[in-house]
């Protein structure tokens, strides 16, 4: 069912099966009925506050989902924060997005306090979630309830659940993917969301709830298939935020479980297409998505109903991206005989991770550059991890060992797996820019 808002979405079920799970967290367990009772108890102490911006620290937590639904249905703007982002940083985004009010871990709230703004005036129903690139890169992208419920709606149309099946929410809810297709996927069909008790869990979270859905990244898929830790209840595994190998899907398709693999976007709150048949990266566009391709096999999206309001505070930004309702994505595809869509690649400067996270790479190449004394080099994608292409010749060693300053600054998925050595110079634009798809394609014949 199409829904407009989050307490629509609620109030829908909790009158046809008001007694019936929806959320499980730990042992405790909600009905849809008592949901939306606490919801509106919760809304009401928050209208009262007289707050007009909450920041949540996420956690993924039952407490966090309530707090979360409240202080949409109090007309509060909301903003989506990272608990693990470093301390500087969140400061950075609570006076960029103008929060008044944080909820979250108490000491890091007490932390956090001395940075509070004034608040908005016009932040009624906005959700606001950060794109994940680095520092200096990170948007907040504005989204509403509404573009979320049609974004839920899109992804049941094409993978329906039911009543009767539980979905495990095991990514984190401050991400697009995660929030949706991990939580309003399943509440938005009625179905029993189980709220994953974070990292320590993941290896018997699937045990404890028996989910027979579960919305998973690459590299989470590939850790409950090495650690045979998918129940046997399972039946639906959706895969998205990331290129999944082969060998992955094949596994799980092995064990019986249907599996999907997603595309979109935090810019059209979440996906746009999804594989419903044998092939998995064969995907279908969901019912209110347009999907064509400009000349050089960019992906532009046309999703009134799910698209982004803009960039927070950057309309350049904004201009730069979404020109008259078409979302420019940066990213290369194809269509097959049968219409649908397939992702070859990636146009834009950034590296996406099998865990999801974004790599800058205009900055990481520019530290590797210093360090090294060198400028024909780039940074590209094998296997799911980095890898650092240079012309010329020398040893991987010599290399690595120089660029130790560089890569302990950076979180270990983000280290370098190699050092590939070419003799052409690296593909570039007429500008001078690397031109990463045909990089891409090289650095997989190495």
């Amino acid at each position: 069912m199409r829904f407009t808002g989050f307490q629509e979405m609620l109030a829908h079920w909790a009158e046809k099966q008001g007694g019936a799970a929806a959320l499980l967290y730990d042992g405790k367990q909600l009905s849809y009925a008592e949901l939306c009772g606490e919801i509106a108890r919760r809304a009401e102490a928050r209208r009262a506050g007289g707050k007009t911006c909450l920041g949540l620290l996420a956690d993924g937590s039952l407490d966090c989902v309530l707090e979360l639904f409240a202080a949409v249905a109090a007309g509060l703007q909301l903003v989506l924060l990272d608990e693990n982002t470093d301390e500087e940083l969140l400061r950075q985004l609570i006076a960029y997005t103008d929060i008044d009010c944080l909820w979250g871990d108490e000491d890091l709230c007490e932390e956090l306090a001395p940075c509070l703004t004034a608040g908005v005036k016009d932040g009624a129903g906005k959700l606001l979630f950060f794109t994940s690139g680095t520092t200096e890169r990170a948007k907040a992208v504005v989204l509403t309830e509404r573009s979320f419920c049609a974004s839920a709606y899109n992804g049941g149309a094409k993978l329906p659940l039911t009543s009767g099946d539980t979905l495990l929410c095991m990514l984190p809810l401050g991400h697009v993917f995660g929030f949706v297709c991990g939580l309003l996927w399943g509440l938005s069909c009625g179905s029993a969301v189980a709220l994953g008790r974070g990292a320590r869990h993941y290896l018997d979270d699937c045990a404890f709830y028996k989910p027979t859905a579960v919305s998973v990244v690459p590299l989470l898929l590939g850790f409950l298939l090495q650690q045979k830790a998918i129940n046997p209840e399972m039946k639906t595994v959706l895969v998205g935020a990331g290129d999944c190998p082969p060998q992955l899907l094949a596994a799980a398709k092995a064990m019986g479980i249907r599996v999907s693999f997603g595309y979109g976007l935090t810019e059209t709150s979440s996906g746009v297409a999804i594989s419903v048949g044998e092939d998995p990266y064969a995907m279908e566009v969901c019912p209110d998505d347009t999907i064509t391709l400009a000349e050089d096999g960019e992906i532009l999206i046309q999703a009134p109903t799910c698209m982004m309001q803009g960039y927070y505070k950057r309309p350049a930004d904004t201009a730069e991206v979404l020109r008259d309702g078409v979302l420019y994505t940066g990213d290369l595809g194809r269509f097959d005989e049968e219409g649908r869509l397939h992702i070859t690649g990636r146009k834009k400067d950034m590296l996406v991770l099998p865990d999801g996270t974004k790599v800058y790479l205009p900055e990481y190449e520019a530290e590797i550059m210093q360090c090294l004394g060198r400028t024909e080099l780039a940074v590209s994608l094998r296997e799911g991890r980095p890898v650092l292409v240079l012309q010329g010749e020398g040893t991987a060693e010599q290399v690595l060992v120089a660029l130790r300053p560089v890569l302990e600054k950076r979180p270990r998925g983000q280290q370098l797996s190699a050092v590939l050595f070419v003799d052409d110079p690296l593909p570039r634009t007429a500008t001078g820019k690397i031109k990463r798809w045909e990089l891409q394609q090289k650095v997989s014949e190495l």
